[in-house]
């Protein structure tokens, strides 16, 4: 039971691979920018390759209209990290608002919207909803369906090979984990392929029942994968059967086997995306080989060790499998740690580092399991010696020159000699193992657990990537100031909304709220703008009363940084206060 040195590989690495989801990298027309001219088309550049679907695009116009575009594709000179559309050939004065969806080269839906302008900035009336990227409901369904994948091949592999390693004398009882892992997967397989298409567009699981969405994703390449993920589970069935009738492994074709279907895996998620693809998905596949083998081995010695006979010899073999699998799982973590991090900084700065620290409060309890299961098989298997020595002294020794003699006619016959087999049910070395190695069970697959949340999670390496090339998260700055010129009812807050919140020409609107939270009505209101680090300022806002509300529809700041916004409202002739808040322009 060498398996707490697990401790290394789950902070290093996960079962699934670890890498990037996209990100977007840039847009053509910026986000923000205001246009003379109208553009031809939008082009979008991510951090990998995407794939697009026939609503990738949704641009509405300054009304809030959407308009006709052409059909999404990826732009010639980009490659596939691109996403482009034509637009109409006339648009209107105003600001647009681009809403855009793809599916990440991962396999993960990837969502977001900006705006830009032609000829000015316009107050635009469109309401975009960009998130969540999935809808609720059918992410938890798919993520329940890929959770059961990853313990159903664990299950199916790494029971196999336990029977082919160890080869346990009662092999027969674990032909029923084989095929529980055998049906699960392809109930998960089929549950991931009818939800593939809700999932990738957002919509509700009825969605799956659509035969559009059903062909799309037969013709998409995650839909590809678990094609072929099927057509390997197909295959495993009539090695099961041939198997079962057998009652030995054949090592070759379930070995054969075994890689096929981790390299679906591979295929299919974040090894398939990013840097170093090859060596990625040679990675990812030995390391969910390993993975399976160790964590199915695992139950298949659980399961032997309540339904079946286990001799010493089985018990020392698999701590020898798990020793080899712990060691291909600490190298290839090591690499997908690094491939997806990228700097010790993400491990504490993003939610795929915070998720691996997670996923090491959760090993450390894994370890106390494994030390407790090392205890218990060191003092079984000194039992298990002495146990055979007794039984070696307990022979009926022959007689001296030849062959015992036979037993005189009706003479009770001689005792037989015990089995050298591990001590019975009722032996509390026994007993104290079971319980060690079903709380590693029980651990493992919260660990896995972590593990099928963090291949949803973008990793740190990308999001860093898309930090710093990417444009400023879309969206415009709001800022509540409270206020009190001291007098009963001269309280409330002024709420300052700054679009986009960036370089250049924005337009500034505020709303001035009473005492009970409704829409008051201020003689005057006047915010100014100053940047203490350049000197700049005050700039005034201009505010003019719209009617319910005070606005500019141009107000510039030249330069990127932290300025104080001032705000003064005057609720009388003489009562005014001003106040003073920090407001990000990037």
């Amino acid at each position: 039971m060498l398996l707490g040195t697990l401790l290394v590989l789950f902070l290093l690495g996960g079962t699934g691979p670890a890498s990037a989801h996209a990100a977007l990298r840039a847009t053509d027309p910026e986000d923000g920018t205001v246009l003379k001219s109208a553009p031809r088309d939008i082009t979008l550049t991510f951090t990998e390759s995407v794939g697009l679907l026939e609503d990738s695009f949704r641009v509405l116009d300054p009304d809030g209209r959407r308009l006709r575009t052409g059909e999404p594709q990826q732009a010639p000179e980009g490659g596939a990290d691109t996403a482009r559309v034509t637009l109409p050939a006339k648009l209107a004065q105003g600001t647009y608002t681009v809403a855009w969806r793809v599916v990440s080269a991962d396999s993960h839906p990837v969502s977001g919207a900006f705006t830009f302008s032609v000829g000015k900035q316009s107050l635009t009336t469109a309401a975009i909803d960009t998130g969540p990227t999935e809808d609720p409901a059918t992410k938890s369904l798919y993520n329940i369906a890929r959770y059961l994948a990853y313990l159903a091949v664990a299950l199916l592999i790494g029971t196999a090979t336990f029977m082919a390693v160890c080869r346990p004398p009662d092999a027969p009882v674990l032909h029923r984990l084989l095929r529980a892992g055998w049906w699960t997967l392809l109930a998960a397989t089929l549950a991931l392929l009818a939800l593939r298409a809700p999932y990738e567009t957002g919509e509700g699981p009825l969605g799956s029942l659509s035969v559009d969405s059903l062909t799309r994703t037969l013709t998409s390449r995650p839909g590809e994968v678990l094609l072929a993920r099927l057509a390997l589970l197909l295959v495993a069935a009539l090695y099961l059967v041939r198997l079962s009738r057998r009652g030995k492994p054949y090592g070759w074709t379930g070995a054969a086997l075994a890689v096929g279907l981790a390299m679906t895996w591979a295929a299919g998620e974040h090894a398939s995306a990013g840097i170093q693809v090859p060596v990625a998905m040679t990675s990812s596949a030995l390391h969910l080989l390993a993975t399976a083998v160790w964590l199915g081995g695992l139950a298949a010695l659980l399961l032997t060790l309540y339904r079946a006979r286990l001799t010493p010899a089985a018990v020392t073999r698999f701590s020898r499998l798990a020793f080899a699998s712990v060691t291909v799982l600490v190298v290839t973590g090591v690499y997908q740690s690094w491939r997806g991090l990228g700097s010790w900084d993400a491990l504490t700065g993003t939610t795929y580092g915070r998720l691996l620290i997670l996923k090491l409060v959760a090993v450390v309890l894994l370890l106390g399991a494994a030390a407790a299961s090392r205890r218990w098989t060191a003092r079984l298997a000194t039992v298990d010696t002495a146990a055979e020595t007794v039984v070696v002294r307990e022979k009926v020794p022959e007689p001296a020159g030849g062959p015992p003699l036979p037993e005189p006619v009706g003479s009770p016959p001689l005792p037989e000699p015990q089995q050298a087999d591990v001590p019975p049910p009722t032996d509390p070395h026994r007993r104290a193992l079971r319980r060690s190695v079903l709380a590693e069970v029980a651990v493992g697959a919260v660990v896995l657990a972590v593990t099928t949340l963090l291949s949803s999670t973008l990793p740190g390496r990308a999001e860093a990537e898309a930090a710093a090339g990417a444009p400023a998260v879309v969206g415009a700055s709001v800022t509540n100031v409270p206020f009190d010129v001291g007098t009963p009812g001269g309280h409330g807050k002024v709420q300052v909304t700054l679009d986009p919140g960036r370089v250049g020409d924005n337009s500034i609107e505020a709303l001035v709220f009473g005492p009970d939270g409704g829409v008051s009505v201020v003689p005057e209101l006047r915010v100014s703008f100053t940047l203490p680090a350049k000197d700049i300022g005050p700039i005034d806002a201009e505010l003019a009363d719209k009617g319910g509300y005070w606005g500019n529809s141009f107000l510039n700041l030249p330069i990127a940084g932290k300025w104080e916004m001032k705000v003064t409202v005057r609720t009388s002739d003489v009562d005014q206060v001003s106040e003073t808040r920090t407001v990000l322009v990037r």
